[in-house]
């Protein structure tokens, strides 16, 4: 090779890096790149399958500047970028002597001392021809304004995490200098998370670190600061969607409110007063309630759009170093209360105290001796509190066996090797189930066939699993239990026996914590077992025991059931 080509190859592929052929998204040299309207370039795969991600919002953004597009655009390969990306990758791969040459950046913070272009000899160089071509190529996508886009200034660090010691780095000059050194902090220190500059590297402080430019850790940054902004918006569009919910529960309780008033006090004059005072407690009650709600979400919403501004304010910012320093507090999702179980309702909209107060008209002793059949169940409120219970493999004896899917359990002959982890019962036959409570009302139900002994409850979380067990409210464990076919009794201490008319073949379990109101009833009669009030300080977790198999007499399973939306 002549000594003209030879400079003519060393200047090439030290002023055209990797980083000018390198799609921002795999941080990969272009694979068939296509161009988008705002003039980035990526992988064909790579934009696509970002768009495809976007959760159908109908909006398509350039993950580099966030321009946005209504219409998806069109993707087409850009035929000349992806031959002069081919051309670069034959370039980089033929070996080229050079002179002294610059000195650039390499991964292992001896930054300033390795050579821009490999030395490795190699055989074959790249035809004179073929380089002025390539040369002309550059320059005319270069001036072009139209249908391709404009390649990388070299001198901008794309958002790579390493580079090929083949390629040149030259960073643009900083704003902030380092206060030891007095020099540019272009570079970024990420075992240590902060800038420093060209100085610093070399020092033994950094040595063997992972050092990047600044500027490419910066764009890195800034796309992981994109994602944490769309999950707030979509967190604010969740809260805003749950104010809407409780307002008009609030509004169809003035309605059924007002209905309940005109009606009642036609029929009920001599009422009057004392129905008007129970109305107007209830009202005040639920709004009471329904305003405190409001001002919740609403707090929270305000904090979650405050740190949205924040957050698109310093995807905008120009300034990396305080980039950095406001980007671990913004990039953290924040704290948010589980709003899915909270809903507003009332008493007064059940019809309850309307059939009540016309059956005292009637016959207020008969009403009396009636009022037991008001804990009888209502279809509809079964459905909407019910909760998807699953069994906690790691909380159940070994002796237990749970079916795959968390919704059975039964008892085996013998122990299974599994780890003796500090959440296992150890010597009483039981398990908890995954979920947990520790406010609103919940309802589940447990299919107990003809099973001899069981244990249905719910159990504390910070309850003693080790070695002798004592169950009752007092140790964090609130449970009905069977014992042989016939006896019923609430597991206080001592235990509270129960008198139950009908054998139930499958359990409702109700649980309101706040109010500290545990009730069981027989599904099938639809019955009232029995209802424990009690004060829950801690989480909550649904307890099942389905006893010792007997030699096979009790060895069917308890199997937690869906509730059915209908009778």
């Amino acid at each position: 090779m002549t000594t003209l080509s030879c400079r003519a190859m060393a200047l090439a592929t030290a002023f055209l890096s990797e980083d000018q052929f390198t799609c921002s998204i795999c941080l990969e040299v272009f694979n068939n790149p296509v161009s988008i309207p705002c003039g980035h370039s990526f992988c064909q795969v790579c934009i696509s399958t970002y768009w495809d991600g976007g959760g159908g919002t109908g909006v398509f953004q350039c993950p580099l500047c966030k321009e946005s597009f209504q219409e998806r655009p069109e993707l087409h390969i850009n035929r000349t970028l992806k031959e002069i990306t081919e051309q670069f990758k034959r370039m980089v791969n033929t070996v080229i002597p050079m002179d002294g040459g610059e000195r650039g950046v390499d991964s292992h913070s001896h930054l300033l001392h390795q050579p821009a272009v490999s030395l490795v000899e190699r055989p074959g160089e790249m035809p004179e021809s073929v380089f002025a071509e390539m040369m002309t190529r550059f320059q005319k996508l270069a001036h072009s304004g139209g249908s391709h886009p404009t390649l990388p200034d070299p001198n901008t660090p794309h958002p790579n995490s390493s580079r090929p010691a083949n390629a040149r780095l030259v960073s643009t000059p900083s704003l902030h200098l380092c206060p030891i050194h007095l020099r540019g902090l272009d570079f970024f220190c990420r075992t240590d998370n902060t800038c420093v500059c060209r100085i610093c590297v070399d020092t033994a402080e950094h040595s063997g670190h992972s050092i990047i430019p600044a500027k490419r850790e910066w764009h890195i940054k800034k796309s992981q600061l994109g994602i944490s902004e769309v999950e707030l918006k979509d967190l604010i569009c969740g809260k805003e969607r749950k104010v809407e919910e409780i307002q008009n529960a609030l509004r169809e309780i003035q309605v059924c409110l007002q209905e309940f008033i005109i009606v009642t006090f036609t029929r009920l004059h001599v009422l009057n007063f004392l129905l008007t005072q129970v109305i107007e407690m209830r009202r005040l009650a639920a709004e009471h309630r329904v305003q405190s709600l409001l001002k919740e979400l609403e707090e929270e919403i305000t904090e979650l759009k405050k740190r949205s501004t924040a957050l698109s304010q310093l995807a905008l910012s120009e300034d990396y170093v305080h980039f950095f320093k406001m980007f671990p507090a913004l990039s953290t999702p924040p704290r948010n209360k589980e709003w899915s179980s909270v809903s507003v309702d009332s008493e007064l909209t059940s019809g309850v105290i309307l059939k009540i107060l016309s059956h005292m008209i009637e016959n207020i002793q008969k009403e009396i001796r009636k009022l037991p059949e008001a804990c009888k169940f209502s279809p509809t409120k079964r459905f909407t509190l019910s909760a998807d219970i699953t069994l906690d493999h790691y909380t159940a004896h070994p002796r237990l066996n749970i079916s795959v899917d968390g919704k059975e359990v039964y008892c085996g002959d013998h122990h299974q090797p599994v780890p003796d982890n500090p959440e296992r019962f150890d010597r009483v036959v039981c398990a908890l189930a995954h979920q947990g409570f520790n406010s609103g009302r919940h309802y589940w139900e447990v299919e107990v066939g003809e099973k001899t002994d069981w244990d249905l409850g719910v159990a504390s979380s910070t309850v003693n699993r080790k070695g002798k067990i004592t169950v009752s409210p007092s140790h964090g464990y609130w449970f009905l239990s069977l014992r042989d076919r016939t006896e019923y009794a609430f597991r206080t201490e001592p235990s509270t026996s129960l008198t139950v008319n009908v054998k139930p073949s499958r359990i409702g379990i109700y649980v309101d914590f706040n109010k500290g109101v545990l009730s069981f009833y027989n599904v099938e009669a639809r019955v009232l077992i029995c209802t424990f009030t009690d004060t829950f300080s801690d989480t909550i977790h649904p307890f099942f025991s389905p006893c010792t198999n007997k030699s096979g007499k009790n060895e069917a399973p308890l199997i937690i059931c869906p509730v059915a939306t209908t009778e």
